[in-house]
């Protein structure tokens, strides 16, 4: 049995920029709103269009969707609406800065009253506060703070989480790759498949890649190959991977010449057909297709980038048996924890933000897969499904808009 597929309805708001300097547009897409607010990510790379930032938004909607519970007691957090934010230009452009700049100054109505965003694709959070300050904004999420019981705090708690470093790591930096590795290590658990012999490949070793391969190489699991804009690392034994963290550049691009004798530099697209149980996309949308595909042996893809699976290819992936783990779990854990700091569910230290991580990630993982095996359909269908029964509790509870 599969859930019948049911056309979203339209956004609240779609909307394309020009930047009168430089020529480059940026889009902002309001997919819903609950309690009045939005949140959703600002991302820049070449090629960013409007629906590419539609698809992300109703992403951001199901995401949120997914971390609400109408029947647990004592949670601060209430989920907000999905919004996203993108820009065409290359982060790498010297133009760049000053392109992102502008972009917020224009989106500034939205940014202080619907919209909350943040990092994404190409920017980091650091970048995308100074460019906010700049262009005249008291904050990238200060269109939540009427929701908070004490701003004041909420914010010096946020600011404070912020602070916070692991072996010399953000915490901002490494919640996100905490909640994909459980996402991947509670599907091995429920397959009976020990860390200890499970073999991963990573596509993208910056934020949300870079994380994810530490705290899975921690878990016991051996990763294999990571690949960046310079191509693929593999080595079949395990990489180092704490010494390629440490090699990377802002881009997450690995500086070979901290590699070791028995690792091997392959062309780009290698990554992807690896022998290996878990197959990470952690860079860019639409990285795997209908023709790549064909290359994969992994039992599972885990995709902690935004769409980067096409459906056709995960409809082909299906027939193989390689299950397919949705974004939309899978990397929600950044944004959660977000809300989770600035409402108070949890403070400022790192082990608590891992600890509610974890838990979280893996009742929704296992809420998901229960869900798939029960209706008979993809991992995917069965989180549209748990999103479709629980937006009309929060359109009841919150109304539509206000």
């Amino acid at each position: 049995m599969t859930t019948p597929a049911v056309s979203p309805p339209a956004p609240l708001i779609s909307l394309t920029w020009t930047d009168h300097i430089t020529g480059r547009q940026g889009h902002l897409v309001v997919d819903r709103l609950v309690r009045g607010v939005s949140s959703g990510g600002l991302r820049m790379r070449a090629g960013c269009t409007l629906d590419e930032v539609a698809g992300l938004a109703r992403g951001m909607t199901m995401k949120e969707a997914l971390h609400f519970d109408a029947d647990r007691t004592g949670a601060r957090y209430v989920p907000l609406g999905g919004a996203k934010g993108g820009i065409d230009c290359d982060p790498r452009d010297p133009a760049a800065y000053g392109v992102l700049v502008r972009y917020l100054r224009a989106m500034r109505p939205y940014v202080e009253s619907i919209w909350t965003t943040g990092e994404d694709l190409g920017l980091s959070q650091d970048l995308v506060d100074r460019a906010a300050a700049e262009a005249g904004l008291v904050s990238s999420v200060q269109a939540v703070y009427p929701l908070l019981d004490d701003e004041t705090a909420a914010r010096q708690r946020l600011a404070d989480a912020f602070d916070v470093e692991v072996d010399g790591i953000g915490l901002d930096e490494l919640v996100g790759g905490c909640g994909v590795a459980e996402s991947a290590l509670a599907a091995l658990d429920r397959a009976g498949v020990a860390y200890s012999g499970a073999r991963v490949a990573v596509q993208g070793l910056g934020t949300m890649g870079g994380a994810t391969a530490r705290f899975l190489s921690q878990a016991g699991l051996r990763v294999v190959a990571v690949a960046d804009v310079k191509g693929t690392i593999a080595n079949p034994a395990g990489l180092d991977v704490e010494a390629l963290l440490s090699a990377r550049d802002s881009y997450g691009t690995v500086d070979r010449g901290a590699l070791r004798d028995t690792d091997r530099e392959l062309p780009a697209e290698a990554w992807l057909a690896q022998d290996v149980e878990v197959l990470i996309p952690a860079a860019v949308s639409y990285a795997i297709d209908a023709s790549n595909q064909a290359g994969i042996r992994a039992r599972w893809v885990v995709e902690a980038a935004n769409m980067p699976v096409l459906p056709e290819a995960e409809a082909l992936l299906a027939e193989r048996g390689i299950t397919v783990l949705p974004d939309v779990v899978v990397n929600s854990g950044t944004n959660a924890w977000w809300w989770w700091t600035l409402f108070g569910d949890i403070g400022a230290d790192a082990d608590e933000a891992f600890a509610y991580t974890r838990s979280s990630m893996r009742a929704l993982v296992e809420l998901v897969l229960t869900r798939a095996a029960a209706d008979g359909c993809s991992p995917r269908a069965a989180a549209h499904a748990v999103v479709a029964d629980r937006l009309p509790v929060m359109a009841e509870r919150f109304g539509w808009y206000r």
